[in-house]
């Protein structure tokens, strides 16, 4: 193959992954970051372009680490960060995307996750954005942000209980039809929504839903047919409404949880974080290491 056709096909392949790229990059550097997704993924394309192709194992982790670090280079380097609660109301009105922006966001994230993510530090930003809401493996998050893969974890750890204390909590008539749900122990409400799911109680499942709750997928659960993202009441009801009918109540990590499993071995495992007695976040496990460590 001559060297044309090489260049040929490495701008094809490029151009296979450029929109989770910008997926990732618009993530990371908000809707008013110090720099745009595409101009971040287009440095990524002449990085590549001068880089000698042999050398990459994996076009797609070379690609996503190289987007990461640009993205947290633009972060580090940004002058001036006034305070959230000096620039919400305008970060509200600028994180509304127009139709060519949002064709690239994705419909399911909100204007609320955004403003969430400004608050984290850059290398949380991006350890988060890449491990929940991308479901990249620990090893990708330790090259993007030149940490280890345990400070990788550490990382997103902190990112994940940041966001979640930050998100808002938004009391509702339908909360109060529900009594005193902060009264309901955690292993109470994840049974609760359990056999709402199976039993299709779609009025039972909204009511012990933060109304801002997040599902995400690793990339192992989203190989198997979870999405990667769902954002808000309706969407996570929706998908789990009917559904997890094979799924069985398990303490996971010495959290209360679900498993669904095949042959006697857990093949995804669903995990909970309740706040004000209702769930604001589920995430779908398939990684095995990490399946292997919940449920030991």
């Amino acid at each position: 193959m001559n060297t044309m056709e090489n260049e040929l096909e490495l701008a094809t392949r490029f151009e296979h992954e450029r929109p989770r790229l910008i997926g990732i990059a618009s993530r990371i550097l908000g809707a008013s970051g110090p720099l745009g997704a595409e101009d971040a993924v287009q440095e990524a394309w002449f990085r590549l372009a001068r880089t000698a192709e042999p050398e990459i194992e994996s076009l797609p982790a070379w690609l996503t680490t190289v987007v990461s670090r640009i993205c947290l280079d633009a972060l580090r380097s940004q002058a001036r960060r006034d305070s959230l609660a000096e620039q919400l109301a305008d970060r509200l009105d600028e994180a509304i995307p127009g139709p060519e922006e949002q064709a690239q966001l994705d419909d399911s994230l909100s204007v609320a996750l955004l403003v969430v993510l400004d608050t984290l530090s850059p290398a949380e930003r991006v350890a988060f954005v890449l491990h929940d809401l991308f479901g990249a493996p620990f090893e990708d998050v330790a090259a993007a942000t030149g940490r280890t893969s345990a400070a990788a974890r550490q990382l997103a750890s902190r990112a994940r209980r940041r966001v979640r204390g930050q998100a808002p909590m938004v009391t509702t008539e339908a909360d109060d039809d529900a009594g005193d749900a902060t009264a309901r122990a955690p292993r109470d409400v994840v049974l609760a929504f359990m056999e709402a799911s199976k039993g299709g109680d779609l009025a039972t499942l909204v009511k012990l839903l933060d109304p801002e709750v997040v599902m995400t997928s690793d990339d192992a659960a989203a190989a198997m047919g979870s999405p990667a993202l769902k954002l808000g009441r309706d969407e996570v009801s929706g998908f789990f409404n009917g559904k997890a009918k094979a799924a069985r109540f398990a303490m996971l990590g010495g959290e209360p949880g679900l498993v669904w499993q095949y042959r006697g071995v857990v093949q995804v495992a669903f995990t909970f974080q309740l706040r004000g007695g209702v769930i604001h976040a589920v995430r779908l496990i398939g990684d095995r290491e990490e399946l292997d460590r919940l449920t030991a």
